[in-house]
């Protein structure tokens, strides 16, 4: 059984990635991970602020400027992020070390500016590929969705022009044309596009009058989502197409394989079941094919896409329309 596939130029043994995760931050759980049969690891991300922050800090600015400490205080504080930028690198060279499947870095930003030159940093300190985390919530009723999308547009073409190694760019679902965008990110030289990022959503305590923040692990129910646009824009891009949320069995990655992702990544299933949980899913991926007749990933991949699906219009308008009539009242109503 052949389960290798090509994503970002590179050649992975197998279509099970490690998403970004606080598992990377000790190198004993990153080596269970590779022997459970990870093909590649990406590290937790490197935001913007963190990189912005240490930027004002060498300029001393903070004890010289009243101004320029306030700005600092809408910064999250150093306690509240990981790693910095120095130890983000020196963390690439630890993983790079420890493993010998490919190591993706993750920058997370939304603006392009002088933090962009750390992607060449993270690329020198031996990143494989690189991971571009357009997390953004557009708030501003007077920033349009086209400004939005170029400032995306420039921010990729800045990276892409910095390194040499493979750019993948992390999106959201929340664009009025979704493939268009991923068309013009396909131009601007993305190499791969994972779909999709998980916005968490605040709650509100309204005893304490204050907003809630929670993390919530995914569930298989946010696959679909997923399995939509890669079926959509399987075969319309050059990009690879990789699946991030909603992964946490083998018969996830078998349909997201199949709307057309060439690789798919987990992590909430490897949070609550460990980093062995990675090889039972391959194993039952493996036998799944197996019995049915498939003899590689490759033959697999996109086979069920809106090009090859024998009902096309289940991605499409008429689907809507169809589900909505399809309920029944229950009986005794």
């Amino acid at each position: 059984m052949d389960l290798s596939t090509p994503w970002l130029g590179l050649r992975l043994k197998n279509p099970l990635i490690v998403g970004a995760s606080p598992m990377v931050d000790d190198l004993g759980t990153v080596r269970r991970l590779e022997d459970a049969g990870a093909a590649a690891i990406v590290l937790h991300s490197l935001f913007e602020e963190q990189i912005l922050r240490e930027q004002l800090a060498s300029l001393h600015v903070e004890s010289h400027y009243e101004s320029s400490a306030e700005a600092l205080s809408y910064f999250p504080q150093a306690d509240d992020l990981r790693l910095g930028p120095e130890e983000y690198l020196e963390l690439i060279q630890r993983v790079k070390a420890a493993v010998a499947v490919p190591v993706v870095a993750s920058l997370n930003g939304t603006t392009e500016g002088g933090w962009l030159h750390y992607a060449r940093l993270l690329e020198e300190a031996g990143a494989d590929a690189l991971e571009l985390n357009v997390y953004a919530l557009a708030t501003d009723p007077w920033d349009s969705g086209e400004a939005i999308e170029q400032r995306t547009l420039a921010m990729v073409r800045a990276v892409r022009e910095a390194v040499g190694v493979p750019v993948a760019v992390k999106l959201s679902p929340f664009y009025t044309s979704l493939a268009h965008f991923a068309r013009q990110l396909d131009q601007e030289g993305a190499d791969g596009l994972v779909l999709f990022n998980r916005f968490y959503q605040p709650d509100l305590d309204v005893e304490e009058l204050d907003v809630q923040r929670t993390l919530r692990l995914s569930d298989a129910s946010e696959l679909p989502l997923r399995l939509r646009w890669l079926a959509i824009l399987s075969g319309r891009v050059e990009a690879s197409l990789l699946a991030s949320g909603g992964i946490h069995g083998a018969l996830d990655v078998l349909k997201a394989l199949m709307a057309g992702a060439h690789a798919v990544q987990m992590v909430s299933a490897l949070l609550k079941r460990g980093p062995e949980y990675l090889g039972l899913v391959r194993d039952d991926m493996t036998r799944w094919m197996a019995e049915h007749g498939y003899e590689s990933v490759e033959s697999l991949c996109g086979t069920l896409s809106l090009a090859h699906c024998p009902d096309p219009a289940a991605y499409e308008r008429a689907n809507y329309a169809q589900i909505l009539q399809s309920w029944r009242t229950p009986a005794g109503w």
